[in-house]
């Protein structure tokens, strides 16, 4: 019998390729302009995939999530895995500015970087005005279903999801033939994932080769300290996430890894949390984790759980800091942090949103937002470690609250379950069977 070249091999095979043409084109056509264009056609593939990913998210996320709710059953177990959900994201985001902070104090990444600076009066041109706790707030409650399903924003679609699938849980047996459908409809929305995943490793390799052809991988080496360090810190925080995951969920943790490759180079190779969202799912059915925690969790981890962005927000913040020459008191960075702590949620939604996180924070401590522009160039780069830094924090903080809950499978019926799956005539990686 053939075997079947892993997912995982697959797409780590198309990043090589990737990169390969992307230099290709680089080194063929010297003129910036022309190899902006050529990438232009080159990342149509990976932006109709991300689309496409897009497409999804809100269905999906509103059918598993009231699919979930209503098998809870009451409205304290929402309440109770609400609050276990959201204790884990808070303390990971703070170890996370933590690390960050400590790190970029330990290393220095921008001193003696040795590369001209931009400009103090020059500008990012990005919108800052939008990240205030009391606008986070008005934004977080949703004017329209319609309109959050319209504009994917998961954080409104969560709101509203919890009210819906509370209130279908208290209707009983007069609310059992919509959660039938509701349910039918994740169902949908599942195969509709298995066959967009398919064109995965394409997309991965057309967003590799887009990358390098316009950067090429000589600035990569212009900024190889700066990004050595912020890749040592993001193993760091890795090393921590696992541990605390080892502390809950013991030696199973490997399993997890092992079950979530796919979605992390997914995630790393697109610079995209949300193209990761439809596998963690699946890995996480595989693992073991019940869907009416995993629909739940896994939304919320999207606006309050992004580990990788909130470690770059102090690291990327300081090393500015730092290649101006502006030393800020230990004072001064505990507050940073705790500005950092307020408006850095709900920005999953926002395009190049720690970007957007940064430039508020140098705006509202002097610091000159002209710094972002040293980081710009690379920050695709960066943004991949974030993103699958992300994936990693949300899927372990999923499992974590499936053990509090009592809603892991054992190994032994996880592994049978997952054997279930693999034999079902449905695409492989659509995780239908929703159990719980």
């Amino acid at each position: 019998m053939k075997r079947k070249l892993p997912p995982a091999v697959g797409i780590l095979v198309a990043m090589l390729l990737g990169v390969a043409v992307g230099y290709m084109v680089f080194a063929s056509f010297p003129d910036k302009a022309a190899a902006a264009q050529i990438a232009g056609y080159i990342s149509i593939v990976s932006d109709v995939f991300l689309r496409l990913i897009k497409m999804l998210i809100a269905p999906l996320v509103f059918s598993t999530l009231v699919v979930g709710i209503a098998h809870m059953g009451d409205a304290a177990s929402v309440g109770r895995v609400f609050a276990r959900a959201i204790g884990w994201f808070l303390t990971a985001s703070l170890v996370s500015l933590l690390l960050g902070m400590l790190l970029a104090n330990l290393l220095q990444p921008g001193a003696n970087i040795n590369l001209p600076l931009p400009d103090v009066g020059a500008s990012a041109n990005l919108a800052t005005s939008k990240f205030t706790l009391k606008d986070f707030i008005n934004h977080m409650v949703p004017r329209s279903f319609a309109e959050a399903m319209a504009n994917n924003e998961i954080l409104q679609i969560v709101v509203f999801s919890m009210f819906f699938g509370v209130a279908l849980a208290a209707l009983g047996e007069r609310g059992r033939t919509l959660v039938q459908g509701i349910e039918e409809l994740s169902h949908v929305m599942l195969k509709i994932t298995g066959y967009v995943m398919k064109l995965a490793p394409l997309a991965v390799l057309a967003a590799m080769a887009a990358t390098v052809s316009v950067n090429g991988l000589a600035i990569l080496a212009k900024f190889a300290v700066f990004m050595g360090e912020f890749y040592l810190a993001l193993l760091i925080l890795w090393a921590l996430l696992i541990g605390a995951g080892f502390l809950v969920l013991g030696p199973r943790i490997v399993r997890l890894l092992r079950l979530i490759r796919e979605p992390f180079l997914l995630s790393f190779a697109t610079a995209s949390s949300e193209a990761a969202y439809p596998k963690i799912l699946d890995a996480l059915d595989r693992f073991g984790v019940k869907r009416k925690i995993s629909s739940f969790v896994m939304p919320m981890g999207y606006s309050f759980n992004l580990d990788g962005s909130m470690i770059y927000c102090t690291f990327a913040t300081l090393f500015i800091a730092q290649a101006y020459g502006i030393h800020l008191p230990l004072e001064t960075q505990i507050t940073m942090l705790l500005i950092l702590m307020l408006t850095s949620k709900g920005m999953a939604g926002v395009p190049r949103a720690s970007l957007v996180v940064i430039a508020a924070t140098l705006n509202h401590f002097d610091i000159p937002e002209a710094g972002l522009l040293l980081i710009l160039g690379v920050d695709t780069f960066l943004d991949m470690g974030r993103s699958a830094t992300n994936a990693v924090g949300n899927s372990i903080a999923t499992a974590a609250v499936a053990k509090w809950e009592g809603e892991l499978l054992s190994e032994e019926a996880a592994i049978a379950h997952a054997k279930t799956l693999d034999t079902e005539p449905d695409p492989p990686g659509t995780g239908l069977n929703p159990h719980g």
